[in-house]
């Protein structure tokens, strides 16, 4: 058993320590995989059904805003890969600095989805709260934003919950002594966040892109 102080009693060594944390968080985005997973194949099932509708739903998103939120999200995560090397090479003030970029794209992103929603909002696109759509694509057009305010919601609540975290290590990085606890900590926090990345890229071209060059 080791004697050192930043590994818990029940593993024998730093690197078993990070496998832990590595396995648990993989194993946690794998549930996440599975819920996003149904929503997508959901989608795929009524696109199907209904292509036309969903064509006519897609043209109807601001594609401008999608695209300078995806910016932003890829931005972010360059952003925690540079902040986990800096934390790698002992680099305390730059890590908090580079966390804290990927911290306000993230607020920034969920500030235009926000504005998105207002403006969705205005023109009656909400699905059981004011839509106000008709004709024979109507149904097929609702049950798109039905599909696009769940995915996005769920999505916006990963993204505030990642900003979360990537704020305690933000705080931590200057407040602590560099650890190889807190590199492994958050490496885990890395891999959450470029998930969280990788799910919007998905919803981008689900959302965004159908029915633009029609």
């Amino acid at each position: 058993m080791s004697d050192t102080p930043d590994i818990a009693e029940h593993l024998a060594t730093r690197a078993q320590r990070d496998d832990v944390l590595e396995l648990g968080m993989w194993t946690f985005l794998s549930t996440e995989v599975l819920l996003f997973g149904g929503l997508i194949l959901s989608y795929f099932v009524y696109r199907h059904a209904d292509p036309q509708a969903f064509l006519a739903a897609g043209r109807e998103t601001r594609i401008v805003i999608g695209t300078i939120n995806t910016a932003l999200l890829l931005t972010s995560s360059f952003c925690v890969a540079a902040a986990l090397q800096a934390a790698e090479q002992g680099e305390r003030h730059a890590t908090r600095a580079l966390l804290g970029i990927a911290i306000l794209l993230g607020l920034s992103f969920l500030g235009l989805k926000g504005l998105e929603y207002v403006e969705e909002y205005r023109e009656y696109l909400v699905p059981g709260i004011d839509f106000a759509r008709t004709g024979e694509n109507a149904h097929g057009i609702e049950l798109f934003f039905i599909f696009y305010f769940i995915a996005t919601l769920l999505h916006g609540i990963h993204v505030a919950c990642g900003i979360g975290v990537l704020a305690v290590f933000a705080a931590l990085a200057t407040a602590t002594r560099a650890s190889s606890r807190y590199v492994a900590g958050l490496r885990t926090a890395a891999l959450y966040w470029h998930f969280v990345d990788l799910v919007w890229i998905f919803l981008f071209a689900l959302i965004y892109l159908p029915g633009r060059n029609s």
